[in-house]
């Protein structure tokens, strides 16, 4: 018996590269034309944010709500599961997720009305990447158009727009709706980085600045705390 620690990354993969992306010009063509439908909600979101409220901000944690869901049902149960027995698992996780947007982000746990800051611009930026930039990766790299991923209807774009708009959100809710859309670009990048799929170093990147900056932003808050208080 090998030992463990001759094992390699893709050597836990439950499918070929080919395998993988064919999945999702089968799952693209299947769900045609939601794609445009996602990415409309996805521009109204984004519009959403730049004059944020409260109410505005619970259409958007509905939109998001809606998004997970969707990726949960739609292609990690129905699709993904067909190639790999674990999607089922993170189907429940997009579902969880789902079910926080209603419970926390739709009744008003989160809130929208701060003043333009680092977390915000970042946050906009990172929502634009997911909603116009990632999808334009497939191509760039060779791949069928009919393989993007798109914000609403697969994972990895719905997961890095979900933390944008957290960035550019406030309030306790932030840190449990986070978990999951973190959970996962850590799982998509060593999927991909079995793969040898250079998209890994996108999710990586992105994912890292989002909890670099929110880190760096609670830090600043915290230091402002003790001054403030002893004026």
């Amino acid at each position: 018996m090998s030992e463990w620690w001759t094992y390699r990354l893709r050597d836990f993969l439950l499918f070929s590269p080919r395998t993988y992306f064919r999945l999702f010009e089968i799952y693209n063509s299947a769900i045609w034309p939601a794609q445009i439908a996602a990415l409309g909600l996805g521009l109204v979101i984004l519009l959403l944010l730049r004059h944020p409220s409260s109410s505005r901000g619970r259409w958007v944690s509905a939109i998001l709500a809606a998004s997970w869901l969707w990726v949960a049902i739609a292609f990690h149960m129905k699709r993904y599961a067909t190639i790999n027995w674990t999607a089922v698992y993170f189907g429940w996780g997009y579902v969880l997720e789902a079910a926080l947007w209603i419970g926390l982000g739709a009744l008003g746990r989160l809130t929208w009305t701060q003043p333009p800051d680092l977390a915000r611009r970042v946050g906009l930026g990172i929502l634009l990447f997911a909603l116009a930039v990632e999808p334009l990766a497939a191509p760039i790299l060779g791949r069928e158009w009919r393989q993007i991923p798109i914000f609403g209807v697969t994972p990895d774009p719905t997961a890095l727009a979900t933390l944008g708009v957290l960035l550019a959100a406030n309030g306790p809710a932030r840190g449990a709706l986070a978990v999951i859309p973190t959970l996962w670009c850590a799982v998509s990048f060593a999927t991909l980085l079995a793969m040898k799929a250079p998209e890994a170093w996108m999710i990586a990147g992105l994912g890292i600045v989002a909890a670099g900056t929110a880190l760096y932003v609670r830090r600043q808050a915290s230091s402002r705390a003790p001054s403030e208080g002893s004026l």
